[in-house]
This record gives structure tokens, C-alpha cells and sequence, in this order.
């Protein structure tokens, strides 16, 4: 259905109108996806530094004739209407502006993402954050800002909370009962990792070393999991979770009530697996007691007795956004919102002794 209606805004020409800010690497993967899609089109990148936005769109193949630098929302219409693309230096741009349908913001930063959410809520505009860390900072509160204004907040899909989202919808709408739902790690955890450790990995990737630095120690998994259980109630069964190995074939043993010779404390929690088995994928493990659909389980080599783990064994993170864009603005969907009333948060702790002065 979703192919079949962007297909139709195509051939009308109409696609979706994107405003996206950050065209680092995120930003520029999300630029160069949407290229490839029907039906979408991104119409204004916005970045602290506008040629990273030049040339994220030179990349997919548009002409230097194509992009318009614009910082006042009058030449942004122009240039707009006149068939160009915008790059800009200034997060809330494609707020302002009529030519834009909704609004992404792809960054890393949870100050760049509250702008950016925050000029949405402003003008009227629906916000779609691929960028955890500003829900995590400050969700809630954009999404109780953004009902009364009647506009859309949604956390996008691909990262791993949007994925365990979709997930956890899948299985509580067929009844089951969710015991443990996380995330496997895509490294092995090193707390003590830091940008100078994983320096050269980075050079090779052509990543950030902070960036890098805080998916090895655990930091990014951190927030991702407390993404997680804000928007499901879930919660962690101590600081820091319990990570255990784990592989698909042991996993719903490991994640069984204490009661029942697994590590779960309470039904309802939120942890992550290590091992290269289940790395870059999401999982529920539920407990079922219905000996009739235990039976039907095991006949479709879901697995055997009273637990079952339902497990994506990828995500996309930007690549598969584009879909939340969409099905926000054409559905008034959403993948992932906060609840409330936030059940976890994430806290920071040295990894060395800081004298003061220390940075």
C-alpha cells in the first residue's frame, strides 16, 4: 500500500517534500536513500556547515545548478518553486517554509534535534526524529508540546528502537506476553573504550572516533534501550543491563523468568544480547501458556516450550526512515512515541578518576 501511494504521488507529481537537518554521515546516507525512492524527495538540507548539504545532493546526482544556499525563508520559496533543492545552515528553515510537507531531523545531537522539533511545533510542521538521543534528552516533552499544537512527533524506524517498536507491536497485538525485549549489540562491550582506542577502526570507516568511541562502550546501546523502554513502560533489571551471550537458539531460555530457570526478574523488562548471532537485530522474548498455540509454534520451528523470542535480525537505521517519513505525512503514523511519564534514563560515569579541571 505504501509502494502503491508514493508511486501515485509520483506519477502525479507530487512527491512528499522533505526538510531534513544534518548532512553528516547520517544525514547524507538518508539524502542519498530517499534519491532512490519513489514518490520523496528532499527539498531543503540543512547543516552547521551548508557545503556538507552541497554535496550530500551533488552526490545524487544533481548539478550545482540545482542547489540554492538560502538562510531567509523568501529566497528558500523561490528557489523551492522554481524546481531547486535549498541547503541552509539554519535547523529551523524548513519549518518556515510551505514548500515543505515534514520535517526529519538526521543527527546525532540533542540540541540540534530539540531545535529543530522545536521550530516544527512552532510553524505547524510534523517532526520525524532520527535521533534518539534528543527523545531520549527532551521527547516527552517535545511530544506534549507537539499534541497541543496538533502537530505529528514520531521517532523514526531503523535504528533499533523504532525496529523493536514495530516488534513489540507485532507481538502484544497477537496477546502474547513480552518478557524481555532488546537489542543485539553490533561489538563486543568495552566500557573503558575511548576515541584514541578506536582511532584507527574509525579512520578506516571514515567514522568519528567519539561516535565510534560510544557505540564500543556502550553508550549508544544505553540510549537506545532507554528509547526503548520509554515508549513500552519496559524496564531494565539493573544500571547498566545484564548484556548476557547469547545466540537465537539460547536466547529464550536465557531472558525465562527466574521461576522458570532463566535471568528475567519481572515480565516486562528491557535488556541486550552480545555474539555475533544476534548482532544488529532486535528481539521480543515472550511467554506463552496457551498449550494450543504452543503447539502451533513449535510446528512452524519458532521454537519449543512456554518462551519464544520473535527476532528482525537486521535494521536499516537511516536507510529505512524514509518509511516513517512517509507514512507520517500520507497516514498520520507514528513508529515510536514517549510515553508520559519516562520509566528510565540514561547517566553518565567517568571511566577514569577526574581531578578538577580534568576535561
Amino acid at each position: 500500500m505504501l509502494q502503491q501511494d508514493l508511486a501515485k504521488r509520483e506519477a502525479e507529481g507530487k512527491p512528499i517534500r522533505v526538510g531534513v537537518s544534518g548532512a553528516g554521515w547520517i544525514g547524507s546516507g538518508f539524502v542519498a536513500q530517499v534519491a532512490h525512492m519513489a514518490g520523496m524527495r528532499v527539498s531543503v538540507l540543512a547543516d552547521a556547515n551548508p557545503r556538507l548539504a552541497r554535496e550530500a545532493f551533488l552526490a545524487t546526482g544533481l548539478s550545482p545548478q540545482d542547489i540554492i544556499e538560502a538562510e531567509a525563508s523568501g529566497p528558500a520559496e523561490d528557489a523551492l518553486r522554481a524546481g531547486k533543492r535549498v541547503v541552509t545552515a539554519s535547523y529551523a528553515l524548513a519549518a518556515q517554509l510551505e514548500s515543505v510537507d515534514i520535517v526529519a531531523d538526521v543527527t546525532p545531537s540533542p540540541a540540534t534535534g530539540a531545535e529543530t522539533a522545536s521550530a516544527c511545533i512552532q510553524h505547524g510542521k510534523d517532526i520525524v526524529l532520527v535521533n534518539i538521543e534528543a527523545d531520549v534528552t527532551v521527547g516527552r516533552i517535545l511530544n506534549q508540546q507537539a499534541r497541543q499544537a496538533g502537530v505529528l512527533y514520531t521517532v523514526s524506524s531503523g535504528d533499533e528502537p523504532g525496529c523493536l517498536m514495530e516488534l513489540w507491536d507485532f507481538v502484544t497485538t497477537l496477546g502474547y506476553e513480552p518478557i524481555v525485549i532488546g537489542k543485539g549489540k553490533n561489538n563486543p562491550l568495552n566500557p573503558l573504550a575511548n576515541p584514541d582506542m578506536v582511532a584507527e577502526s574509525a579512520r578506516r570507516a571514515n567514522k568519528d572516533p567519539y561516535q565510534v568511541a560510544s557505540y564500543v562502550d556502550g553508550t549508544k546501546t544505553m540510549f537506545e534501550m532507554t528509547c526503548a523502554a520509554n515508549a513500552t513502560g519496559c524496564l531494565p533489571m539493573q544500571r547498566g543491563m545484564y548484556g548476557p551471550e547469547a545466540t537465537l537458539e539460547t536466547v529464550s531460555r536465557i531472558f525465562a523468568l527466574e521461576e522458570d530457570g532463566g535471568m528475567a526478574k519481572f515480565p516486562g523488562a528491557v535488556d541486550f544480547v552480545q555474539g555475533s548471532a544476534m548482532a544488529g537485530g532486535v528481539f521480543v522474548t515472550v511467554r506463552i501458556t496457551d498449550e494450543r498455540i504452543r503447539a502451533d509454534l513449535e510446528y512452524l520451528k519458532v521454537g519449543q516450550g512456554k518462551y519464544y523470542t520473535f527476532f528482525r535480525p537486521y535494521h536499516l537505521w537511516f536507510l529505512e526512515a524514509p518509511i516513517s517519513v512517509a507514512r507520517a505525512f500520507l497516514y498520520r503514523q507514528t513508529t515510536l512515541v514517549p510515553l508520559d511519564q519516562p520509566v528510565a534514563e540514561v547517566l553518565t560515569l567517568a571511566k577514569r578518576d577526574l581531578k578538577p579541571g580534568d576535561r
